[in-house]
């Protein structure tokens, strides 16, 4: 196959990439390098079978030219991180809703197979777990940007799902819950990555809230072994797949998990969300995947303990604080 990654140079696109090229596919990739990194896809550059382009997802006739070359797309560009989401909700609608809309479009043309991904944010403020993928979703109110990012992921499934009834396009929708590892950047708000460079410099790991909410982490890899099981598998198309580990933390619960994994003696804070983001600010107490029906779809389920996932991301904090 050969296949095309909008957000490719991202966290978990460049994963899928170096995974798609290792089992012997091409791999076109597009990013406009605002949230991805060229240092994430540099190991894959003169890679037999691997192409990138510097651009954007809103830019109709190269996204065009990109499907048109390509047999599969997996649409992962998006503004992505609370921090972001909070401070540009502009940004995260216009890219996020648009984006989507130009991808849909131009495999429409063509009837290609399409992945979108979604995310754990459309179940909102839900409070029956584990989140199933045919449950109700709750959104909170516009007048919080906290939920636009929710709100726009949910209207790119809608549409998506929309595509595949009325225009018959090979559509995947994966919604993807708290997925972690090695490349994932904290500077958007990404709660692991930051624990884990906050106790390898010995600086106080800072918990928002109180502490208690509890959340399910994924390793990105089981994610993007998910994902190619779903696109080889046909009875998935026009259907929405939870992508998940399902075993639950508190993060408080996780911070001393991080803190012991780098023996690491930084106390730990809690940040009021206000002061952490804005005021008003409002939370889920659990996130929680029903991971049964990607298991029954294509016999697997994501399930890297989290001491290993903690154990990557912790290894290569010590390798970025060692560089600086």
């Amino acid at each position: 196959m050969k296949v095309f990654i909008t957000g490719g140079a991202g966290f978990i696109g460049s994963h899928l990439a170096e995974r798609l090229l290792d089992e012997g596919h091409q791999v076109l990739v597009l990013d406009d390098l605002s949230t991805g990194q060229m240092a994430n896809i540099d190991p894959l550059v003169g890679r037999k079978g691997f192409d990138y382009r510097v651009g954007s997802v809103v830019d109709p006739p190269l996204v065009a030219e990109c499907v048109d070359r390509c047999d599969l797309t997996v649409h992962l560009a998006a503004a992505v991180g609370v921090r972001l989401i909070v401070e540009q909700p502009t940004r995260t609608i216009e890219t996020n809703v648009h984006g989507t809309e130009v991808v849909l479009h131009a495999v429409a043309r063509k009837q290609k197979l399409v992945v979108i991904a979604s995310t754990s944010e459309v179940y909102g403020k839900a409070s029956k777990v584990p989140y199933a993928e045919d449950d109700d979703l709750m959104m909170g109110a516009t007048i919080h940007s906290r939920w636009a990012y929710a709100c726009s992921k949910a209207l790119d499934e809608w549409l998506a799902l929309a595509y595949h009834r009325e225009k018959k396009v090979p559509v995947i929708v994966v919604r993807l819950f708290n997925t972690v590892g090695p490349r994932q950047t904290g500077r958007y708000g990404m709660v692991l990555p930051n624990f884990a460079a906050q106790a390898v410099r010995g600086d106080p790991i800072t918990v928002f809230g109180t502490g208690e909410q509890s959340r399910c982490f994924g390793h990105v890899k089981d994610a993007v072994t998910a994902i190619g099981k779903l696109v080889q598998t046909p009875a998935a198309v026009g259907q929405v797949f939870n992508v998940g580990n399902d075993r639950e933390v508190t993060i408080n619960r996780l911070a001393e998990m991080v803190r012991e994994a780098a023996g690491s003696r930084s106390p730990i804070v809690h940040v009021p969300y206000d002061e952490a983001y804005a005021a008003g600010f409002e939370d889920m107490q659990r996130r929680v995947p029903d991971v049964s029906k990607l298991a029954r779809t294509i016999g697997y389920r994501p399930e890297t303990r989290l001491e290993t996932i903690i154990a990557d991301v912790v290894a290569e904090q010590r390798l970025l604080h060692a560089a600086d």
